[in-house]
């Protein structure tokens, strides 16, 4: 089989401040080139690919999700708006809302073109759109309220690589970000005197190793001293190349 290397460009991104709130727009990519002569071997999978590994997804995209429990509490809000290119294609969603998060709602499609039709050539296109979240589970427990305005995040496949971006504007509560930004940034959020509340990670990017790319734009990970566990996620798409 053909030999296969996995490159990846980093995921950053640049930020900009103004009046008092921060934007922010960021890109990744992932190449797969065959650069190696035909192998026969027991077991039939891509090099690069761990056997067992769960392939790429065609093309997926949300608005975000959430999985939390404070005290007496459970949050679990579901994937807002999914969208997969092997269908639903489309998702749209209003406002929603649980004890300390809120989602503003938003959209998602997923898209397929023919770029080729005498070889059957395809790419995808699966973005999510997002706007008005905010995050108040920290604030019982003296940290800051967590908004952001609007987002959005797409994954594009073409044959042999993916790409994948995202953009935020109007986030507020998270400061001293770097920017650029770098993969999988992780910043701790904390109260006044230093205790740990959580961590947000920001550019979350895993590659699968078969030439996909799946991205969360942000995903707050709550620490013990907040009084909650669980996760929230802020925009996703995740996509894998075409045939």
């Amino acid at each position: 089989m053909p030999k296969t290397t996995i490159t990846r460009a980093g995921l950053v991104g640049a930020l900009l401040m103004a009046s008092g709130v921060l934007a922010g727009t960021g890109s990744a990519e992932a190449i797969e080139t065959a650069d190696g002569p035909s192998q026969s071997t027991g077991t039939a999978h891509a090099a690069g690919q761990p056997a067992g590994t769960v392939a790429s997804p065609a093309g997926v995209a949300d608005v975000g999700e959430a999985g939390f429990t404070k005290g007496a509490a459970t949050v679990s809000v579901p994937p807002v708006a999914p969208c997969a290119v092997e269908g639903p294609e489309s998702g749209s969603s209003g406002a929603v809302s649980q004890a300390g998060i809120t989602f503003g709602g938003g959209t998602s499609s997923c898209t397929t073109e023919v770029t080729d039709p005498a070889d059957d050539v395809t790419a995808t296109t699966s973005t999510a759109t997002g706007k008005n979240f905010e995050l108040a589970a920290l604030v019982s427990a003296g940290g800051r309220r967590i908004k952001l305005g609007s987002y959005t995040v797409t994954c594009k496949g073409v044959q042999g690589q993916t790409s994948a971006n995202w953009t935020f504007n109007g986030l507020s509560g998270i400061t001293d970000l770097p920017s650029p930004m770098p993969v999988n940034y992780a910043k701790p959020l904390t109260k006044a005197d230093g205790t740990l509340l959580a961590t947000a990670n920001f550019n979350v990017q895993a590659l699968p190793g078969d030439g996909g790319i799946d991205l969360t734009m942000l995903r707050i990970d709550f620490a013990p001293g907040s009084g909650a566990t669980g996760s929230v996620s802020v925009g996703h798409t995740a996509c894998a190349p075409t045939p």
